[in-house]
């Protein structure tokens, strides 16, 4: 059954803050097998004008998928999470992530498309710290694969 429509421009309330540490975003870069130093090591962050290590730009995929969440949970919304595939992702960043920071997550459906049975929902993450200034935004593009005919 195709997802409702009316859900499109719902937004959810903000994520609880989630502290970015130096040890999170070493383990993530070495998790993806990217050394750069701006990643790594404190001094190198500050020497290309950071305050403190920066996350690689896909670190906060795990914090916008999580707030994400409280989409694909909506009893209301009625996804099929068994059904999701990962369809897409991109970031437009403010600034850089870094250690330290204490960032919050609104998260809004953009857009619910039926596609050969499939629904496809774009979902908006607006990342925030806690100072309230934009950090970046994040579109996730979920597929729920039609059911299988029998």
């Amino acid at each position: 059954m195709a997802l409702d429509q009316s859900f499109v421009g719902r937004t959810y309330p903000p994520t609880p803050p989630y502290e970015v540490g130096r040890e999170k975003i070493r383990e993530f870069a070495e998790a993806i097998g990217d050394d750069n130093p701006a990643y790594l090591d404190q001094e190198a962050a500050k020497a290309l004008g950071h305050p403190d290590v920066v996350a690689p730009p896909t670190f906060v995929f795990a914090i916008t998928f999580k707030a994400a969440g409280q989409v694909v949970e909506d009893p209301q919304l009625g996804l099929d999470y068994s059904r999701v595939v990962h369809g897409d992702q991109k970031f437009a960043y403010t600034r850089p992530v870094r250690a330290g920071d204490r960032l919050s997550v609104t998260t809004t459906i953009d857009a619910i498309k039926s596609l050969a049975g499939n629904d496809i929902l774009d979902i908006r993450g607006e990342v925030h710290d806690e100072t309230g200034e934009h950090v970046v935004t994040a579109w996730t593009k979920l597929v729920s694969r039609a059911p299988e005919e029998v």
